[in-house]
């Protein structure tokens, strides 16, 4: 998926850095994307979400608040409110951009700024929260041991994940002030609430609170066992196809099968994880996942691709039996084919070996099974496997 430095003018007159990423195919929406409290653009969670929705359609822009990342500024200088004016700032480049968000997703207190923001933005459909506190004074409870010399110096230095941030007191007193109470009641846009029970950085309770407040359409997912972070690529995934699926109903999204993005004829690769291996697979309406297990770097998704490549000769072969003991008349209650691949060494030259176990169920005699044996030989992808293909490469 296409992906682009999106630079834009944030609340104070700094720059802030935003990386957008662009769907291969049609552009169906936009989201914009808030990361969490002192993060940046390029956590994990934001990254392997951004890019799922892209190759869902959904164009996404996640950038860095102010003093964050590579952005411009001095985080001791922000604020919640200023969080929220740099997301205003960030939907307003983007509908300058011709590409006016119509999704905002927040995660943590950015979910806070998100729930804040889009109280005043009319044009947004969908709000999704992950992990967000209902409170946004929450936040304080990460440097509480720091509030007293905040208080009395008017900022201080404190340690957020092993790195150094300034915290002033405009800071505190502006998060204690704020309440999402009204913003969440006067809210006209759909909303889904994403959180883990058991994330130990804020507690499943902000979402009922989140929840209880909001007005219908609304929508509940638990994130099971992820962390607060959502660290994990699996987690991140789920959370991702949550979103889009859920944004189908709410955006007014065409639906998978009428999108047209893959050509009829043509199956479509799109990388969806480039910190890995993670890939979309699309061919019309159907659409899976490959992958690489843990142990290459991959998160173990789906399939590998010698797996789909031995799940091409399982299926072709059963659809081959299949056929010839329909057109035979012969009673075959049940096939399956059990299809391994290994490599081997001969002649100096490197060789693939498929291996298929077939069973088959039903009123068959030795002679009938012997010949569904020799038709298993005849199947397409068999025979292309043994003669061998001429494959085409080119740039688009």
């Amino acid at each position: 998926m296409p992906t682009e430095k999106f630079p834009f003018t944030g609340h104070a007159g700094h720059t802030l850095a935003g990386r957008l990423e662009r769907p291969a195919g049609p552009h169906l929406a936009t989201a914009l994307f808030a990361h969490c409290f002192t993060c940046s653009k390029d956590i994990s969670a934001a990254r392997r979400i951004a890019t799922r929705l892209a190759a869902m359609g959904i164009a996404v822009l996640r950038f860095d608040f102010t003093g964050l990342g590579a952005s411009d500024g001095d985080f001791a200088d922000t604020s919640f409110t200023s969080n929220v004016e740099d997301l205003t700032a960030a939907a307003a480049a983007l509908d300058a951009a011709g590409m006016a968000p119509s999704l905002l997703i927040g995660h943590s207190l950015g979910g806070a700024a998100v729930l804040k923001a889009a109280a005043d933005m009319p044009e947004i459909k969908g709000v999704v929260t992950i992990g967000a506190p209902f409170d946004p004074a929450h936040v304080t409870h990460n440097f509480a041991d720091a509030l007293p010399e905040i208080e009395k110096s008017g900022k201080a230095e404190v340690s957020l994940a092993g790195r150094p941030f300034t915290i002033g007191k405009s800071f505190v007193d502006d998060v204690s002030k704020a309440s999402l109470t009204e913003a969440i009641g006067k809210l006209r846009a759909a909303l889904l609430v994403l959180h883990a029970p058991r994330d130990q950085t804020v507690g499943i309770e902000n979402a009922t609170q989140i929840y209880t407040a909001a007005k219908h359409p609304k929508s509940f997912v638990t994130l099971d066992g992820a962390d607060h972070l959502v660290s994990d690529a699996t987690d991140a995934a789920y959370a991702a196809d949550t979103i889009a699926t859920w944004a189908m109903r709410y955006l007014d999204l065409p639906e998978p099968e009428v999108r047209g993005s893959v050509p009829e004829g043509i199956l479509r690769v799109t990388e969806a994880d480039p910190s890995g291996f993670l890939q979309d697979v699309q061919s019309g309406p159907h659409h899976v996942l490959a992958d690489e297990p843990a142990s290459v770097g991959g998160t173990n998704q789906g399939l590998t691709p010698y797996g789909f490549l031995s799940a091409a000769l399982g299926t072709c072969t059963s659809m081959t039996l299949r056929m010839y003991a329909r057109r035979k008349g012969w009673t075959v209650t049940g096939i399956s084919v059990d299809v391994s691949h290994a490599k081997s060494h001969a002649d100096g030259q490197r060789i693939d070996n498929f291996t298929r176990v077939i069973a088959l169920s039903g009123e068959l005699d030795a002679d009938q099974k012997a010949k569904l044996l020799e038709i298993a030989d005849k199947c397409p992808v068999h025979k292309t496997l043994e003669s061998g293909a001429h494959v085409t490469t080119r740039l688009a």
